[in-house]
């Protein structure tokens, strides 16, 4: 599935914006929802973290999936977008009061525990509404992921979630607790996970966890694993749609479940990463003393992962055909970390050229800055052009 870019209408927009290709986006909902319907007991909720856009979480709502919150302002919208409560779930390692009272208002599905500190809050303002949250305690398996540093999430030096030496304990407590209902685990190793044999890691851990479980005659009614599965930032034309079917098949034959039990994913990436494209324009062509640069309208306040995480985009000249030279594509940004790329090879490129920033729908738009006192880029689906 090649992108096609309407680059008259394009032209038409005030750059840098973001493009949301909504067939990509209907394709890979489409599929998530055919190859997870193949297990029984299998849940997708949407991480609203990735991309909030409003039209976007709207069509993600419409297709039945269900929403994985980090903060009170993504429950807010997650319901606005017609999520149901029912089906929304909350995590995070800092909640704070009005954020837990805003979940509690809604009825929400669960909570993702990640501390006792946390824990004995919620159940006090619980209390204070005359209701019972439902919660999964958030263990942190030490798995690692092979992704980058500062996405790994399930190492025990990491911040995120409960000690294993902790989890029995935390659930006694929990099961005393009058206004606290118990009704699982949640786990998350990291993000932009390629490898299958890092989710295994993670279902043998789990399944260890599990037999520690039922020896204490612990009932576990659901089994959250996160989400983490990655895209191929390297050819979005050639893998548009992630391998969901090697994802679910891997959990379905390395989880062992008991009866009964429901297993929920939280995919982001995965569902909207491949849609969206950072599209800017060419201010100038520069050249420099040992390089050739490629100075675009868009900065790393649009699409800061290439300065975050060293992320590679691949980039197109969408206004050329002209034979390929070779560019660092760099934005206008006060810092020497603004580059998009080094030695991209693109189309040779002219002053009002667009150049598309491919793969840009996960967490692009959303972690956007007005840094430089700069505008924060619009989003547009297919159908808004």
């Amino acid at each position: 599935m090649k992108t096609s870019f309407p680059t008259d209408l394009f032209n038409k927009v005030q750059t840098p914006f973001y493009y949301y290709d909504t067939a990509v986006l209907q394709a890979t909902l489409k599929s998530v929802k055919q190859e997870a319907a193949r297990h029984a007991g299998f849940v997708v909720h949407y991480a609203v973290k990735a991309n909030a856009n409003s039209k976007v979480l709207r069509l993600i709502a419409k297709q039945g999936l269900g929403a994985d919150c980090v903060s009170g302002g993504e429950i807010q919208a997650a319901l606005a977008a017609g999520f149901p409560a029912s089906q929304i779930v909350y995590a995070g390692v800092g909640k704070a009061d009005w954020e837990i009272n805003t979940a509690l208002d809604a009825d929400i599905f669960c909570f993702n525990v990640e501390s006792k500190p946390e824990l004995e809050v919620i159940n006090e303002l619980a209390a204070q509404k005359g209701k019972t949250a439902n919660v999964c305690f958030r263990i942190n398996p030490d798995v690692g992921a092979h992704t980058h540093v500062n996405i790994t999430t399930g190492l025990a030096e990491n911040k995120f979630g409960i000690a294993m030496s902790d989890m029995m304990p935390l659930i006694r407590e929990a099961q005393s607790l009058p206004h606290i209902h118990f009704i699982g685990l949640h786990f998350h190793i990291g993000s932009q996970i390629l490898e299958m044999a890092d989710f295994v890691n993670l279902c043998n851990r789990i399944n260890e966890l599990q037999d520690m479980l039922e020896k204490e005659q612990i009932k576990v009614e659901n089994i959250n694993v996160g989400g983490g599965l990655g895209i191929r930032y390297d050819d979005p034309d050639g893998h548009p749609v992630p391998d969901f079917k090697a994802y679910f098949d891997c959990y379905a034959k390395h989880l062992q479940l008991r009866a009964g039990q429901k297993v929920h994913f939280e995919l982001g990436r995965s569902i909207v990463g491949q849609m969206g494209s950072l599209i800017t324009r060419t201010l100038y062509v520069k050249q420099g003393t040992a390089k050739q640069f490629c100075i675009v309208d868009g900065g790393m306040s649009d699409l800061i992962r290439p300065a975050l995480y060293h992320a590679h985009h691949e980039i197109q000249n969408i206004s050329s055909q002209e034979p390929e030279e070779v560019y660092d594509v760099v934005g206008p940004i006060c810092e020497s970390s603004d580059v998009f790329g080094k030695d991209v090879t693109i189309s040779k490129a002219h002053r009002g050229d667009l150049i598309a920033i491919r793969s840009a729908g996960a967490y692009g738009e959303i972690m956007a800055s007005h840094y430089n006192c700069r505008p924060l880029p619009k989003g547009y689906l297919t159908e808004d052009l």
